[in-house]
Formats: C-alpha cells, sequence, structure tokens
C-alpha cells in the first residue's frame, strides 16, 4: 500500500502538520494521564480502521511502558479486567463520541456522568480534544491511505516549535 498524496511536501499540509503536532503537545502536557491519552487514541484509531494511527499509538504507548495485555484489550475494554473505572469512562466516552452519527443521541448522559465522575474539567477538555484531534488525523490518514507500520517513537518530534 502507498499513500495517495504526502501531506508534508504541500506547503499548506505541511503548515498544518505543524500545528496539528503543537496541539498534540498542548494536550500531552496536561494532567490526563499519557496512558489514558495513548488508549483513548489506540481506541478511535482502531474505530476508525486507521492502520497508521493504530500503529503510532500503539508504539508509543510501548515506548512509555504501557503493559502490553492492557494494549491488546483495548478493542474488547468492556470484558477486560485491566482498566480502572476512569480509563473505562474515557473508552465510553472515545467510542460514543467516535461513533456520534450511529447513536441517535450522541454522547451518552450515562457515559457523560462517568466521565464528570473520574476527571477534572481540565481533563474533560483534554478528552474531548484529544478526541476530535485523533478523528481528524484518523480521517486524513484514511483518505490519504497512510500506510501502516513504519512509524517510530519520536519521528514527528521536529515539527513541534
Amino acid at each position: 500500500m502507498e499513500t495517495r498524496f504526502n501531506m508534508f511536501e504541500s506547503e499548506i499540509g505541511g503548515k498544518f502538520a505543524k500545528r496539528f503536532a503543537n496541539m498534540n503537545t498542548l494536550l500531552t502536557q496536561s494532567p490526563l494521564p499519557k496512558s489514558t491519552q495513548e488508549l483513548v487514541s489506540l481506541r478511535a484509531s482502531q474505530i476508525n480502521g486507521c492502520g497508521f494511527c493504530t500503529d503510532m499509538h500503539t508504539k508509543d504507548a510501548t515506548a512509555a511502558g504501557e503493559d502490553p495485555v492492557r494494549l491488546h484489550l483495548v478493542a474488547a475494554w468492556r470484558e477486560a479486567t485491566v482498566f480502572t473505572e476512569a480509563e473505562r469512562a474515557a473508552l465510553a466516552l472515545t467510542e460514543e463520541a467516535t461513533r456520534i452519527a450511529d447513536h441517535h443521541r450522541g454522547v451518552s448522559d450515562e457515559t457523560w456522568a462517568q466521565v464528570r465522575k473520574h476527571y477534572d474539567d481540565d481533563e474533560i477538555a483534554t478528552l474531548v480534544c484529544l478526541i476530535g484531534l485523533i478523528n481528524a488525523a484518523n480521517r486524513m490518514n484514511v483518505i490519504l491511505r497512510t500506510p501502516a507500520g513504519s512509524y517510530q517513537p519520536g519521528m514527528f518530534d521536529q515539527l513541534v516549535s
């Protein structure tokens, strides 16, 4: 599989990628645990069928010391015993927000109540922004058919200013 278009070779695409990377850096510096951020990004990427982002977030989480068992069970988190209640709330929010068109109600009141129970305002802001950002990245990579497998942790660090 070959990518259809290299965004980094376009003036607009390159500028956008730099701003996108800076937004991501802002979120990684938030109080929301990095492990939760990677689980959220991985789950949205799985749902959206984005191989590149699934590869990236699996490798980034592994490099950060995440337990491989948890990564293997993200897609089946409801049946797994390895996630905290807070992580379950974040994963439920991720699924409902990513599949927003599949639900007539959007994000359920029940899921929102669990998110409010486990996270403070800054963490919730991070979750909402992260879910929006990863869904945007997934869509761009799926449109462009960006192949998975070549990502190396830190390979986009030079984009951050």
